[in-house]
């Protein structure tokens, strides 16, 4: 690909995949089926295909198809040599670094248990530990459902709270009967600080307990739930820790899940995170978006290296059921996700069979992802696009986009509220 003086411009990209162990088998994984048709190589049917990444990081990143040395210069490269694609407020914000990830998760089994830290944490961590903390960015994300699609996420109201302690034996056993009855006797009136001491006090009890000690609860736990369940329903959250213990057997993450909100995403619905929240993605197909950075700090839920000291201290032990996004009407066919976040929105856009819709110039970049369906992508020219393709698209490019069969497509770009304030 030759350096280009501004002006619109659109490229295909060809992809990453990662084969986490929590990924969907063969050709039943979405993530699979795009990486088969974008980077034209075949699939393992006896692998895990868990992730499909779209961007400029140098863990997972994307080149750009037909360029100098057969498709070997990397995106970020590209960017690096022609940083007008970027649009001058991206480049006055970030320089030419890519504000943003874009990846399809396939999950078959619970991710960890994990949060993503500050900026600040994050700087610190990756002086500390580079080896471990490879970036020092901020790492908020948002996932929106292809399917039905769940999590864990953030902490449960105090009643919630309460209730847990209350039915739940084993959490006593941990935490101790004079710090369960402190968590019964709390009230709303009792103040933010109060009760977020308390919350941090039991989820550090529970994440740090001893290996033998977790093992024999969870041993209960589960004996006790089979038991039960032969004489009344058992609830969703119960339910789901019977399915974590079978995927993670005396793990402190099936307990800790306790505390947790039980997300259920509809397709089409969208789950944000910011940092120092924990969450655990458990099952099902999302495009996920996030400020481009790979830092992850995991407690639970996992055979990776765990930093339980650094999670249990970072988080902000928020309560309450996380804001479930919608998305906002742009046009009859194209819906908009747009987080608290500078770095990203997602727009989700389908087109019946013989439409067309047009992706407005903006003054910042977008990855364009085809995940369903075949048609045309008209800057000055028209670029046949179909199932599995990736594109990028510089700032200031108007798109016209066009089916005769049916087409889904998804653009991640900076959000359009930057602009807005640059105006």
């Amino acid at each position: 690909m030759e350096e280009v003086n501004g002006g619109a411009l659109l490229i295909k990209l060809i992809c990453c995949v990662k084969n986490s162990d929590w990924g969907i088998i063969g050709r039943e994984s979405t993530v699979a089926r795009l990486y088969y048709r974008n980077a034209r190589i075949g699939i393992d049917q006896d692998h895990p295909y868990a992730e499909f990444w779209m961007g400029t990081h140098e863990s997972g990143p994307s080149y750009v198809r037909g360029g100098e040395g057969g498709g070997k210069v990397t995106l970020k490269e590209w960017i690096e040599r022609n940083p007008s694609v970027l649009g001058d407020t991206v480049l006055k914000k970030w320089g030419t670094d890519f504000p943003f990830l874009f990846k399809v998760l396939s999950v078959a089994k619970a991710l960890s248990i994990q949060a993503h830290p500050d900026k600040d944490l994050a700087t610190s961590l990756h002086k500390e530990q580079p080896s471990v903390y490879k970036d020092d960015n901020h790492k908020p994300e948002m996932a929106l459902a292809l399917t039905q699609f769940e999590a864990l996420c953030g902490f449960v109201s105090l009643e919630e709270f309460k209730v847990t302690v209350r039915t739940t034996p084993e959490i006593v056993e941990v935490v101790g009967n004079a710090k369960a009855e402190q968590v019964l006797n709390l009230h709303q009136h009792d103040g933010k600080e109060e009760i977020r001491l308390l919350l941090q006090s039991v989820f550090t009890d529970i994440m740090t307990v001893r290996k033998d000690v977790i093992a024999e609860v969870l041993s209960k736990l589960i004996s006790r739930l089979n038991f039960e369940g032969q004489a009344r329903h058992l609830t969703d959250k119960e339910k789901l820790i019977l399915q974590l213990e079978k995927q993670y057997p005396d793990d402190v993450g099936v307990l800790s899940a306790y505390l947790l909100n039980y997300v259920k995403l509809n397709p089409g619905e969208a789950l944000y995170l910011g940092s120092n929240e924990p969450h655990a993605y458990l099952y099902g197909e999302s495009v996920e978006c996030m400020a481009n950075s790979d830092n992850v700090i995991r407690a639970g839920l996992t055979p990776k290296n765990r930093d339980v000291e650094i999670l249990c201290s970072m988080l902000t032990y928020k309560q309450g059921f996380p804001e479930i996004l919608k998305g906002t009407v742009v046009n009859p066919y194209t819906m908009r996700y747009q987080p608290p976040f500078d770095e990203f929105e997602v727009d989700r856009c389908i087109l019946p069979q013989n439409s067309t819709t047009v992706f407005p110039s903006i003054p910042g970049p977008s990855i364009f992802l085809v995940v369903r369906g075949e048609g045309t992508m008209t800057t000055s020219s028209d670029e046949v696009v179909a199932e599995g393709d990736v594109l990028f698209a510089s700032a200031n490019t108007s798109i016209t986009v066009a089916t005769l069969s049916g087409l889904h497509l998804y653009r991640a770009g900076v959000s359009s509220r930057l602009f807005e304030l640059h105006k």
